[in-house]
């Protein structure tokens, strides 16, 4: 969900200071697949029959292979692993890293604006975004940050907190007709698509403990970036709801493999990942488990 500057693929300061433009560079020179070959092509007249839009947690940043440039598209994201598991041969990702809502309109870098990938033949749209409208990339960052100053403490709350107002629900209720905004003209691009709004993975451990310093985020921030997530998660399914759409829960499958797992049982990269991906991002277990609740709401179960 790295908050982009400009092109795709550019992270917010604060996980870019914990090393995601590493995490980067590490898969940019990967060979596309066949999915990824055809999510980089030309988009054919009338839209692909599957087209997938969304941020990083999308694309899949450092999992190889990687395709899209600063986009940072992986051969096995979830859009991949879902075209595939519904045999579609017509499919196109045009997911970035660092997108936001706006993102759907206008370019980032060489990455054409994303709603422009949809048409009057595209039957399915899955659509991962809003991480980035709250600013979740520097939200991370920043908790880092704080997070030496007061370890057994909540001073990235405090911080977010003052005043008695919470600011990340405050961001997260002034992102909602944001996602809004973008469902609507999916339907109106594509009014024979079947629609799946994607939430977020299980970040954070779901007890609320954490795992300082090998995450650097105080032990009172573990639930609270848990509890906002969760609150990001319920107004992307009361969007997906009020606009007819489908909603992909990717939270209650990857429970149990946050950032502080082992490496082996991690589906989501901490700081200094251990496994291929971007720090704070699924990784390529992430993205396959992600890709069953994608798969299962495209089918209409």
């Amino acid at each position: 969900m790295a908050h982009a500057h400009g092109r795709g693929g550019r992270y917010g300061k604060g996980l870019a200071a914990l090393g995601a433009a590493a995490a980067l560079a590490a898969g940019a020179a990967g060979t596309a697949t066949a999915e990824g070959a055809e999510g980089a092509a030309a988009t054919p007249s009338g839209g692909a029959r599957y087209v997938a839009l969304g941020d990083s947690y999308t694309s899949g940043p450092g999992i190889p292979e990687q395709t899209g440039g600063d986009c940072a598209r992986s051969s096995v994201n979830y859009p991949a692993l879902t075209a595939k598991a519904l045999h579609h041969t017509s499919f196109k990702d045009v997911s970035c890293s660092g997108a936001t809502t706006d993102d759907m309109w206008r370019a980032q870098g060489d990455n054409a604006p994303q709603l422009n990938a949809l048409g009057s033949n595209t039957r399915l749209v899955t659509l991962g975004i809003g991480g980035n409208d709250i600013g979740f990339g520097d939200i991370i960052g920043t908790c880092a940050q704080l997070s030496p100053t007061d370890p057994a403490g909540a001073p990235c709350r405090a911080k977010f907190t003052e005043g008695g107002a919470d600011q990340l629900t405050a961001r997260i209720a002034g992102a909602a007709p944001k996602v809004a905004l973008v469902l609507k003209d999916v339907h109106k691009r594509a009014p024979q698509a079947r629609v799946v709004l994607v939430g977020y993975p299980a970040i954070m451990p779901e007890d609320g403990t954490g795992c300082f310093p090998s995450v650097p985020i105080a032990a009172g921030d573990v639930p609270y970036l848990r509890d906002t997530e969760k609150k990001l998660n319920t107004m992307l399914q009361g969007e997906a709801r009020k606009a007819g759409v489908r909603f992909a829960d990717t939270y209650k499958p990857t429970v149990g493999h946050d950032v502080c797992k082992p490496a082996a049982d991690r589906w989501i990269e901490g700081a200094q990942p251990e496994n291929p991906a971007a720090p704070f991002h699924p990784n390529a277990k992430g993205e396959a488990a992600m890709s069953v609740p994608v798969t299962s709401a495209a089918r209409g179960r």
